[in-house]
Parts: C-alpha cells; sequence; structure tokens
C-alpha cells in the first residue's frame, strides 16, 4: 500500500497534468505533499529568458500552484477546491539552476479555514512561499491570498 505523502504527490502532479497543462509543459511538479506544507519544483531547462535566467512567469508557477497542493493535503477536497484571488512575487536574486517553492499552513490556520469554509461556503488563507535555487538561496519570495471554497454552493 502506498503511503499516503506519495499518494498526494501523485495526486497534485496528476491534477497539474490535466487542470494546468501550462504548468505541466514548464515541468512544474509537486515533490513532497502532507497537511499543513507542499514543496513544488522546476527545472532551468526550456524555462529560460532572454538573459538566461529562469523566466518570471515560471518562478510565478512554482510558487502559485503551491495553493492546489497545500490544499490537497490539508482539506476535503471532495467537497472543497481551492482558488486564488491576489498573488504578489518578490525576485530577490537571478534564477539560473532548478528551482524548488515550498510553504506551510499551521494547524490552527488549517482548522481556522476549514470551519469558516464548512459554515460559510468559502474562507480566504494566505500562504507565503520561499523559492529557492539548487544551493538553497532564496531568488523570490510571495504571498498568495487564496480562497477555499465549496463545490455546488
Amino acid at each position: 500500500m502506498p503511503d499516503e505523502d506519495t499518494s498526494l504527490v501523485e495526486t497534485v502532479n496528476g491534477a497539474i497534468a490535466l487542470t494546468i497543462p501550462a504548468a505541466a509543459k514548464m515541468g512544474v511538479r509537486a515533490l513532497e505533499v502532507r497537511r499543513g506544507y507542499a514543496r513544488t519544483t522546476v527545472p532551468v531547462e526550456g524555462n529560460g529568458n532572454h538573459f538566461g535566467a529562469i523566466y518570471a512567469g515560471v518562478q510565478f508557477t512554482v510558487a502559485e500552484v503551491l495553493g492546489g497542493a497545500i490544499t490537497a493535503g490539508s482539506f476535503d477536497t471532495s467537497a472543497f477546491y481551492p482558488l486564488v484571488k491576489s498573488f504578489d512575487i518578490s525576485f530577490r536574486k537571478m534564477a539560473r539552476t532548478d528551482l524548488t517553492a515550498e510553504a506551510t499552513l499551521t494547524e490552527d490556520e488549517i482548522a481556522r479555514v476549514a470551519a469558516e469554509a464548512a459554515e460559510h461556503g468559502k474562507a480566504d488563507f494566505v500562504l507565503e512561499a520561499v523559492v529557492t535555487d539548487a544551493e538553497g538561496t532564496a531568488v523570490a519570495t510571495s504571498r498568495g491570498l487564496y480562497q477555499l471554497r465549496a463545490f455546488e454552493r
């Protein structure tokens, strides 16, 4: 029997391929997904810009998909789905290697969002992420405002 974390990674990667084909074409994929935590990656190859760094939109994407990934690991996805309401990203350093992005939600925040969404059909949450290069240097930071929304409401 596969462990839950592996199954969640496979689920998220399948969802990226199916629902966000542009991200899949970039090579964005989940590396780790569990309750309150998600980590994604994107390769440098094929994602460069005109001056030899990873294109800003690719960096945005590897960070933004964390909202869906963390939702898969933290909330009932048979009843709720995530959407992004706003997203800010700050580019800190040139990104010239494969990248990883990670974000966390506390247990208290997960409980708050789940309860509010169950009661009102939706709940907002903020997800802050760090995008790092292969050496572990932060190349970008982001802050996304997401909403967990109930199906059929």
